[in-house]
Formats: structure tokens, C-alpha cells, sequence
């Protein structure tokens, strides 16, 4: 990435002094070859700015988004179900693949709650800043005095996880160590160090074996022991990771707000990038974009 970034700014470069040159000799020819070569730079620029929004773990993976409406009743939970429609919206216009896994109907109209999954590259990591409070300003339609309601509703977006598990050892990774295998009252059962110990260095597992008599063998039945180790290790740490998403989705408090919908004002504005529009309905059809790049961009 650095070498891309030094010949991105070498090209720019490049293309300054041959402005440069052309405007002084006049010559309309270069400066069009040195737009084509701008245009080459602002992909090069492109690329890597993609590779740099979606370079976390989980960001190629497949995702679900769940809603929860907040407290409010039916101008909360019609809310969710706008904030639900907005989504399947994007994910249609994104090209993903989109399923209503679950939802929740609302006691007199909207949605108390929904899952989304979304199928396809990148998924995860499109979504992933999407996590927090939305929270809508409007004159609520079920208020018959017209007056003016604050609703919110929560949204979380998780990876969805492969249950297969590859058990790939690099042997790089692996110290043998081989030893006299020892029987009962540390006598000494063949003459020869036909016992195997393997260290998986990465995680520190350690398995050894001894019941065979050839080194080939207690290391074949030492290496099926280190993967069924590695296997076991693997489905602890998934359990560790799924309960952190749970734990980070309970932390999700209504003071977590990310965007504000207010409608009446004709302004939608993300409290974290600073990035605000006036055309409401356009987000809410699911052109959400702008709000969702300027906040990978940022990092969040």
C-alpha cells in the first residue's frame, strides 16, 4: 500500500509539470494525455481507498442487520418499519441479496423488531457503521392533534459467521521434538526416540504421542491430535466472538444516536461525519451512500 501511495504521488507530480509545460507551449494534445493519465491516478486512488474501508476480518462476509423499535408504540414501531423498507431498499440497489428473516408486527401499524440478511461481497463491511440509534423528528400521523413526536429505533449489523472450520497447519508453525518413549517407572520401552512432541507456536498447543513403536506413526497420530486441539480451539474462539457481538448489542443505548431524521426540517444529518442532506426522501428510499462512504472513509 505505501508503494501504491508514493507512485500515486509521483504521478501527481508527473502531471503537474506537464501542465505545466503544455500551458506555456500551447499544446492541447499533452494536456489531453494528461487527463488520461489523471483519470489512471483517480482509479489507482479508488482501489485503494476500497481496499482501506474494507480491511477488517469480517468485512467480506455476508451480514444481518437486526431493528428494535424504541419506546413510543405505534410512532416508534412505524418508524422501525420505515427504517426496515430503507434498507431493503439499499441492499436492492447495492445488488445484494436481501431476506426478511424475522419481523415483529406492531400492536396498530409498523414493526416492533426485524432481521435482514444480506447476501453478498462485502455485505459486513458496507453495513458495519450502520450500528446505533436512528432517531426520527416528524408531526406523527397517528396524532390526532398533529403535534410534533421524537421516536428512535436501534439498529445492529453483525457478520454472519461460516460454521465450516478449515483446520489449515502451516509447518512453519510447528516444533517437533523427538524423545525415548518411556513405559512404566520411567524404563525406557524402545531404544530408539520414537516418541513425538508438536508444538503449535502461534497458539502454544502442545500434543504428544508414544504408543506406537516408529516416530512415523506417533507422528501421524500426534498430527491428528493437533488438528482435533486446533478444532476445539477454533469453535472457543467463535463462541468468544459471537458473545461479544452480543455483549456490544446490549450496549447499544438510546443515547447511541448516529443519524437524526428530522422531517419537518427537511434534514437528515449523521451526528458523527457531520454529513447532512435535505433530500429526506431520497434516504428513506434507501440512497443511503453518501451517509454510509463518509463513514468508512472516517474510520468509524
Amino acid at each position: 500500500m505505501v508503494e501504491t501511495i508514493e507512485n500515486l504521488d509521483h504521478g501527481v507530480t508527473d502531471c503537474r509539470d506537464l501542465i505545466d509545460l503544455a500551458v506555456e507551449e500551447n499544446d492541447e494534445d499533452s494536456l489531453e494525455d494528461v487527463q488520461s493519465e489523471i483519470d489512471s491516478l483517480e482509479a489507482q486512488l479508488a482501489i485503494l481507498e476500497f481496499r482501506r474501508m474494507f480491511s477488517g476480518e469480517m468485512d467480506a462476509n455476508n451480514a444481518f442487520l437486526d431493528i428494535q423499535s424504541g419506546s413510543g408504540g405505534t410512532e416508534a414501531q412505524d418508524w422501525a418499519e420505515m427504517i426496515l423498507r430503507m434498507y431493503l431498499r439499499w441492499g436492492e440497489d447495492k445488488g445484494f441479496k436481501t431476506t426478511l428473516e424475522e419481523a415483529s408486527a406492531g400492536e396498530v401499524a409498523g414493526i416492533k423488531s426485524a432481521t435482514i440478511r444480506f447476501e453478498g461481497e462485502y455485505a459486513f463491511g458496507w453495513l458495519r457503521t450502520e450500528t446505533g440509534v436512528h432517531r426520527l423528528v416528524r408531526k406523527s400521523p397517528f396524532d390526532s392533534g398533529n403535534r410534533r413526536h421524537t421516536s428512535f429505533a436501534s439498529v445492529f449489523v453483525s457478520p454472519e459467521i461460516d460454521d465450516d472450520i478449515e483446520i489449515d497447519i502451516n509447518p512453519a508453525d510447528l516444533r517437533v521434538d523427538t524423545y525415548r518413549a518411556s513405559g512404566a517407572g520411567g524404563q525406557h520401552v524402545n531404544k530408539t526416540d520414537s516418541a513425538v512432541r508438536i508444538t503449535h507456536e502461534p497458539t502454544g498447543i502442545v500434543v504428544q504421542c508414544q504408543s506406537e513403536r516408529s516416530q512415523h506413526s506417533n507422528r501421524d497420530k500426534a498430527m491428528k491430535m493437533l488438528r482435533a486441539r486446533m478444532y476445539e480451539h477454533e469453535i472457543l474462539k467463535r463462541n468468544a466472538e459471537k458473545q461479544a457481538l452480543e455483549d456490544s448489542k446490549s450496549d447499544i443505548g438510546w443515547g447511541s444516536q448516529i443519524r437524526s431524521y428530522v422531517l419537518d426540517d427537511q434534514r437528515i444529518k449523521d451526528l458523527r461525519t457531520g454529513i447532512q442532506t435535505s433530500n429526506c426522501q431520497a434516504v428513506l428510499d434507501g440512497k443511503l451512500d453518501d451517509f454510509i462512504e463518509a463513514s468508512l472513509k472516517s474510520g468509524l
